[in-house]
Formats: C-alpha cells, structure tokens, sequence
C-alpha cells in the first residue's frame, strides 16, 4: 500500500515538472501588434538572502535574459517593444535537511516595457514581482539538495518571464487589443496611450490642427437702385443745304 503511494505521488510529480517548460511549444497567449525588440536585464543592484548560494550578477542578466528570449521570441507581431527587467534580490537554496530545514529558492525582479517607436514606458511604474520555484519533484524536498545553483537560476528565470508575459497579458489594450472582458483602462493606461499619440506625431512632424470654426452666415447682398435709362437721343434728318446732322434731345 505504502509502494502504492509513492508510485502515484512520483507520476503526480513527474507530471508537474512537464507543465513547467512545457508551455513554451504551445502557441503563446495573444500580445496583439507585439515583436520583442530590446532585452535588458540588470542585476547591478542585486541583493543576496543571508541563506543563500553565491550568485554572479551577470549569470543572473545571462540567465533572464535567455529565458525573455525564448519566451518573447515566439512573437512575430509588426510593432516593436522593449522589455526591461531589474533583478533586485534572490535566495539559492543551499542543501538543508530533506521535509525539515530545506529553504526555498525566491527571486525578485522589476520589469517594464516601452513602445520603441515613440520611446514611451507604458507602464507608469516598475511591476515588481517575486518568483517562486514552484512545485517539481526536484523542489519537494529542497532544490538545495536535488539542484546545483545554475539549475537554480534556470528554473528561477524561466517562472520569470513566465510572470513578465502574465502581467502583459493582462495589459492587451498597450498592444492594440480591446481590454479583458469586464475590465476597464485605468487613467494611468489612457495617459499611457495618450502619451504614445503625442509622441507619434511629434516624431513624424504632425502637429493637430484646431478644428476651424463655423462659417459665419453670409449677409444678403445690397440690391443695386435701378439705374435711370438716359432719354433717348433723335436724329434729325438732314436739313437741306446743312452739311451736318443736329441732334436733339426728345424731351
């Protein structure tokens, strides 16, 4: 009974850990208009847990970077965006004691995304968000134990760009879709597509014209006072022995 339990709890398991990179060759949810342009990742600032494996900042820039690429580049949309992610802080599990003491891998980052045509960040704040490992057969007991740090930051980049494409996901009207079912753009989106009009026409040397105002309605034109005819001028017939015609006015 017991074999039994370990059996179904492996299948579970194994299970879990395809779902988890799986979904990089299913097609990738709706961006809209979205082609990946820029792909920064900056960890110059990174903080290290107390309880933690030694990491290099530019494996983490390396790791991130790597997993935005392939998650990103499955897009072929016709506009381009840049995506920024700080990395701000992670723990690498070290081995600890399987069920009891076994500390949890934990990544921080900080993403945000430009419109690289007009140069404007649709987001008016960075997104910052923590990473989890999240459930595999290798992290049920303790990445630190089943895991050496690299496979660490794999899995920890991996979940999240994951996380990077859920939240612009989430965000379809920055890509020219309608907003989610039920949602609403908030003020800062409408400043943020706003801000992407504004721009666009001051870069293509556009400028809005103000609306030209109704024409005025056109007075009537003066009716000219009839002209009085000139009295009509006889010609006399010529006068014997005259050598000229006299005009005279008929009165």
């Amino acid at each position: 009974m017991r074999f039994a339990r370990f059996v179904v709890l492996g299948f579970a398991l194994a299970l879990l850990a395809a779902c988890q990179t799986n979904d990089l060759k299913e097609p990738p949810p709706p961006l809209g208009d979205f082609v990946l342009g820029l792909n920064i990742a900056v960890a110059d600032n990174v903080q290290k847990v107390p309880i933690s494996r030694d990491a290099d900042p530019k494996d983490w820039e390396a790791s991130v970077k790597k997993a935005v690429a392939a998650r990103f580049g499955r897009y072929d949309g016709n506009r381009i965006y840049n995506i920024g992610i700080s990395i701000d802080a992670y723990a690498l599990a070290p081995p600890g004691i399987p069920l009891v003491v076994s500390p949890k891998s934990i990544l921080v980052v900080t993403a945000n995304i430009w419109d690289d045509a007009t140069g404007v960040k649709l987001n008016p704040e960075g997104k910052q968000m923590t990473i989890f490992e999240g459930a595999s057969p290798d992290t049920v007991i303790g990445s630190g134990l089943t895991q050496n740090k690299q496979k660490q930051m794999e899995t920890l980049s991996y979940n999240a760009a994951k996380s990077v494409e859920n939240w612009l996901v989430e965000n379809p009207q920055w890509f020219n879709l309608p907003p989610l079912h039920g949602a609403k753009a908030t003020a800062a989106d409408k400043a943020a597509v706003a801000a992407i009009v504004a721009a666009g026409a001051k870069k293509s040397g556009s400028k809005a014209k103000p609306a030209a105002a109704p024409a005025a309605a056109a007075a009537p034109a003066p009716v000219a006072a009839p002209v009085p005819e000139k009295p009509a001028t006889a010609v006399l017939p010529k006068a014997a022995g005259t050598s000229s015609s006299i005009g005279a006015t008929v009165p």
